[in-house]
């Protein structure tokens, strides 16, 4: 019995000994993990001649067919956004439109690659993200003009995806795809006679009568609601014009069934906005022949694993923002310039 509180104390200092080394190996591997990570590695010729946002690190992973000819697919999932919050805690992933910003950009830098091939499945989202996404594709093909890109769509491939499909020199939808909803959409809330009822008052000091557009506690004035449909004619413009041009269609044909409505894959064929239906293999299929190819073998990437790469996902973790949908902000909840 003399001898329980020392073996106590001891098996105390073990315990304590233990979470100690675990927090110092934690500790080492952490800081291991973070240098790496901030280091340009896996680059198709080992140099150093590109920035790590300009050939992400991902790993490369033979995904389907055996050709010889490299193809990579490029999954479009959800609304387009750059925002990279909606990772989650537990989760090293940047949002679905980062990742695939991320795969363009190391796809255009590998000189294997022949051709991407877009796995859509979007209603569409943000017209810079989308724009930025459009972008990317063109520089994909501008770097090798031998290089093609196809598109293929899921449930529905419209609005800011169709967008980003465009980019592509073959479009095909499944047939029970829905595409189109071509156009730009602004939404804003007004509160102002709900305020009223409840004793709200708004509070603005501004430097012009225009600097609190759409706030939701005054009404818009005629002048307001001016400035912001010219805004939006303006996108709306571009988006036709790219329409036409990457379709090889009149403005004027685009601007018919550019009001916004979605269609499905058959009418999409008929206007012009598709080019065929068909299923994965005729993806591939359609692929193998604008490359000229009898078969072709087709990677994805992922995003590598590291506890850097945890860590900074879990310091964009908001559970307010998760609870959410990852859309809170006044910006967000008020108003958003959607394709």
């Amino acid at each position: 019995m003399a001898n329980e509180p020392k073996s106590k104390r001891g098996c105390l200092w073990a315990l304590v000994g233990l979470c100690a080394l675990t927090i110092i190996a934690g500790t080492v591997i952490l800081l291991a993990s973070m240098a790496l990570g901030r280091q340009v590695i896996g680059h198709a010729d080992d140099s150093d001649e590109w920035g790590v946002d300009e050939y992400p690190i991902l790993d490369e992973v033979w995904s389907y067919g055996a050709g010889e000819t490299k193809v990579v697919t490029v999954p479009i999932r959800g609304f387009i956004s750059l925002d990279d919050s909606g990772g989650g805690m537990l989760s090293s992933a940047d949002s679905s439109t980062q990742l695939a910003l991320m795969a363009i950009r190391r796809a255009t830098h590998d000189p294997d690659v022949r051709a991407l091939i877009l796995d859509i499945d979007s209603g569409g989202g943000g017209i810079t993200a989308s724009d930025i996404i459009y972008q990317s594709l063109m520089d994909f093909r501008a770097a090798d003009e031998a290089r093609v890109i196809v598109a293929i769509f899921g449930d529905v491939a419209a609005s800011g995806a169709y967008y980003i499909a465009i980019a592509a020199d073959h479009i095909m939808a499944r047939p029970t795809s829905i595409t189109g909803s071509i156009g730009v959409l602004m939404q804003s809330i007004n509160a102002r006679e709900l305020a009223d009822k409840v004793g709200i008052h708004d509070v603005t000091i501004k430097s012009g009568r225009n600097k609190d557009l759409l706030n939701p506690l005054q009404d818009m004035t005629e002048e307001q609601r001016l400035l912001l449909q010219g805004i939006v004619d303006d996108l709306y413009k571009r988006f036709v014009s790219l329409v036409a041009e990457r379709r090889g269609m009149p403005v004027e044909k685009v601007r018919e069934i550019a009001d916004g409505r979605v269609i499905t894959a058959e009418e999409a064929v008929r206007v012009g906005l598709v080019d065929e239906i068909g299923y994965w293999d005729d993806a591939l299929a359609a692929t193998s022949d604008l490359l000229e190819v009898k078969e072709v073998k087709v990677f994805r990437y992922e995003e590598e694993f590291s506890f850097y790469n945890l860590i900074r996902a879990s310091s964009r973790w908001n559970p307010v923002s998760e609870f959410l949908g990852g859309r809170t902000g006044r910006t967000r909840l008020l108003y958003q310039w959607q394709l």
